[in-house]
């Protein structure tokens, strides 16, 4: 909410990808009649307005059941000191023009909005638990993480390792500069013996409506460069990473390492080397896994694919990363024929298919092909 009017516009609604984690699995809530669970959030610091609208409600005097305690469900998550009338809500939404964004200013963007027919300004910040009142709006903002993070969970914010990377955009309201919360990312700095640090990206959420806008890129690629400038960094991981993420991040990595001298199209058809890993860590904070993925995509724009040697020689490059699990199962079963019995090796052989491996193989090749021309794409497109 930006305006008073917003609160009346459903252009401005957008709705909840999980309740699970409120609502249990079956993401029900029982005993009601046309149930509305509304939240309304100040675009700026999230001051928080809860509403329950219904139609009718079980009564347990005389149908003999009890209807499901919503709000008190929804209290657990929303953090305390939130209106309940609007008159309250739109009397602070008068103040917002007071809020600025917290901590170390990173990073300044636009982006074209081709409805406002403009340039829109962004800004990405670095805060801490010390900025004040920071520690209150983390509470409202990470209420978002249950609706749009399948396994979300509230961080321990006392726990000093936590950096938090906040994303805004800057807008007028009556002649004045405001700000709207557009999305974070909540990174952990792990310990690694003697003298560095591992940060590990916990949490990334651009908010519904500034989806598909390329936010998530800037963030990662700020986050990274942040990173990048510490001798103390080993390098950069993700902690249990979906797959929009793994993504988002290949597009990230390939478009900082595609300049590296040791990922130029002579080096990369020579194959996966010991000086692109120790480069892409030392100058990126890139680690050896995710190097191999970005090689892998820079080869694949280096390879004329049309071209059946070449073509040939990607897909072995390739596949001979893949094939590591079933070699582990090769390996396993190698222990298998000194240890077993013949009727538990025969069933053991049975579930290890030779040709069903083949086209796992071919399919996970095929599929990862796929991806990686995906972010080619986006890649020509920057």
């Amino acid at each position: 909410v930006r305006f008073p009017e917003d609160l009346e516009d459903d252009n401005t609604t957008f709705n909840p990808e999980y309740s699970h984690q409120v609502f249990g699995d079956d993401e029900v809530a029982f005993g009601y009649k046309g149930l509305k669970i509304l939240l309304y959030y100040i675009a700026g610091n999230l001051s928080t307005l809860f509403r329950i609208e219904y139609a009718s409600k079980v009564n347990e005097k005389f149908d003999c059941v009890e209807a499901d305690d919503v709000e008190s469900k929804i209290r657990e998550i929303i953090p305390p000191g939130f209106c309940t009338n609007t008159d309250d809500f739109v009397s602070l939404l008068e103040k917002e023009v007071n809020f600025k964004p917290f901590g170390m200013l990173l990073h300044t963007y636009s982006v074209h909005n081709e409805e406002a027919g403009e340039d829109i300004t962004y800004q990405i910040y670095k805060a801490d638990m010390t900025c004040p009142g920071f520690r209150e709006y983390h509470e409202r903002l990470q209420t978002f993480l249950m609706w749009f993070i399948e396994t979300a969970s509230f961080i321990d914010v006392d726990d000093e390792r936590w950096n938090y990377f906040l994303v805004f955009e800057k807008y007028n309201k009556d002649g004045a500069t405001l700000f709207a919360t557009v999305g974070y990312m909540t990174v952990y700095n792990y310990y690694v013996y003697p003298d560095k640090t591992r940060p590990r990206v916990s949490q990334m959420l651009i908010l519904p409506p500034f989806q598909g806008e390329g936010h998530g890129a800037q963030l990662l690629e700020t986050v990274h460069r942040y990173y990048m400038s510490s001798p103390t960094v080993l390098d950069i991981t993700a902690e249990d990473p979906s797959e929009n993420y793994v993504k988002l991040r290949d597009f990230v990595l390939v478009k900082l390492c595609q300049d590296l001298l040791c990922f130029s199209p002579g080096k990369l058809m020579q194959g996966f080397s010991q000086e692109m890993m120790m480069e892409a860590q030392q100058k990126l904070k890139i680690n050896k896994q995710h190097t191999r993925r970005v090689y892998e995509i820079l080869r694949l724009r280096a390879t004329d694919m049309g071209d059946a040697e070449q073509s040939r020689s990607y897909r072995l490059d390739v596949k001979r990363r893949l094939i590591g699990p079933y070699k582990k199962k090769q390996r396993e079963l190698a222990k298998m024929r000194r240890c077993l019995r013949p009727e538990e090796l025969t069933n053991q052989l049975n579930q290890i298919d030779l040709n069903m491996q083949h086209e796992q193989l071919e399919e996970s090749f095929q599929q990862l092909v796929s991806d990686y021309r995906r972010v080619l794409e986006r890649l020509a497109q920057a």
